[in-house]
């Protein structure tokens, strides 16, 4: 949930962008910046989003994309070689945290490059490291991660399954309460899925745990 006052931020990265869904979500919310991530910058372009921020070696980005880009002079530019160790994307979540955006959400993250796609769900937690609340949205999944418990309540999650997967090699302790599968100070380690696919039964539901990180899938069928 967004803390009065705080600063939200949306970026578009380079992958899958599913425009119509897009479209629909950025048309009923509120962000006070907006970074366009390498060709992520056609697709924030098309939305007719008010770019603040371009970042990136831009290496994968259309000419005309660019030309039509410096044609808006309010966006700021932060070009970087392609022989880097960072990704574009986690450059730009750097920007948003340097801006002091407390929550973040990024679409154009999946498809595409697999290896993208896993990278930029570990960028949530390098985001929850700068203190940034961020997750990963498309047409059927919202990913975030949790470094400690959360409560979920029905119409304010997305799609109707939860999966919760161990980021770390172990997440110990974890209880699961509301849910159609609970769960009492269970470990899990890397490797089997026992926390996928989960379903509320409550209009709140609960999970703790005591150690690790975990990635949590919020899923439409």
């Amino acid at each position: 949930m967004r803390e009065q006052g705080e600063k939200r931020a949306l970026i578009v990265s380079g992958g899958c962008l599913e425009e119509d869904f897009a479209a629909a979500y950025v048309k009923n919310q509120k962000f006070d910046m907006v970074i366009a991530v390498d060709s992520g910058l056609k697709g924030a372009l098309d939305l007719g989003l008010s770019v603040d921020a371009a970042v990136g070696d831009f290496d994968s980005a259309d000419p005309g994309t660019l030309a039509e880009g410096h044609e808006h002079r309010e966006i700021r530019w932060e070009v970087h070689r392609p022989e880097k160790d960072e990704t574009d994307t986690e450059l730009a979540v750097t920007t948003a945290a340097r801006a002091g955006c407390g929550e973040l959400v990024i679409l154009g993250a999946l498809g595409g490059r697999f290896d993208h796609a896993l990278g930029n769900v570990h960028l949530l937690y390098y985001a929850e490291k700068l203190g940034v609340r961020a997750s990963i949205l498309d047409s059927r999944n919202r990913i975030t991660v949790l470094t400690e418990g959360r409560t979920f309540r029905r119409g304010e999650i997305r799609g109707k399954y939860i999966s919760f997967l161990p980021l770390t090699m172990e997440v110990k302790g974890i209880t699961l309460r509301g849910f159609k599968y609970p769960l009492t100070k269970r470990d899990i380690s890397i490797g089997p899925c026992l926390c996928i696919s989960n379903e509320l039964t409550a209009d709140e539901a609960f999970i703790t745990f005591d150690e690790g990180v975990l990635i949590c899938v919020e899923s439409e069928d």
